[in-house]
């Protein structure tokens, strides 16, 4: 065998044990599911997803800190992305709930039983933040012309109600007036 075949077997060789580890850890997770504890289960079943995860935050530039991963084995057990985003597990606990708090409410990014759809779905989701974060740092974003406009926008409102304000004021002091004017004319007329 040449050297370069050598290497070539060994490098094919490390990512089969690779994958034959995570699918043993997966229908380990799933027996415990069975047999164990569900939470137990759960557990395991989003450190099997930090682990996959592992490439992609080594990947992550040091100097960004938006990105904290963590699991919090509260109640309901979750792998926190970042400070708004979790994976968690579904009502099926073999599915994981890729969720993130939005002012409206929470958003589910992704929901998959696949370790590797899931890995896929969270780097989409922190490349999209790393982009949003390079155009905040560069000044060009949506989000701040968003803002802009919303000022515009309530600052054309409240003229508008500061006027419509004025000209009822001012119509409102012509027709009193004009019905003093009146009402004291009628009095002097009928004396």
């Amino acid at each position: 065998m040449t050297e370069g075949n050598a290497e070539e077997t060994e490098h094919a060789r490390a990512p089969r044990l690779k994958d034959a580890m995570r699918q043993a850890r997966i229908e380990m997770a799933e027996r415990s599911g069975v047999v164990v504890d569900l939470r137990d289960a759960e557990l395991a079943r989003l450190e099997l997803l930090s682990q996959a995860l592992d490439p992609v935050y080594a990947e992550t530039p040091a100097e960004v800190e938006l990105f904290e991963r963590g699991i919090a084995e509260g109640d309901t057990p979750r792998l926190w992305i970042d400070m708004i985003a979790h994976v968690a597990m579904a009502r099926d606990k073999r599915v994981y709930r890729f969720v993130q708090d939005t002012r409206y409410g929470r958003r589910v990014i992704a929901e998959s039983a696949d370790v590797d759809e899931m890995t896929r779905a969270v780097t989409q989701y922190i490349a999209r933040r790393l982009v949003e974060r390079e155009r905040v740092v560069a000044g060009d974003t949506e989000l701040a012309a968003r803002d802009l406009l919303i000022d515009a926008v309530s600052r054309r409102r409240r003229r508008r109600r500061v006027l419509l304000t004025l000209l009822i004021g001012l119509t409102l002091g012509v027709v009193l007036g004009a019905g003093a004017v009146l009402g004291t004319a009628w009095v002097s007329a009928l004396r």
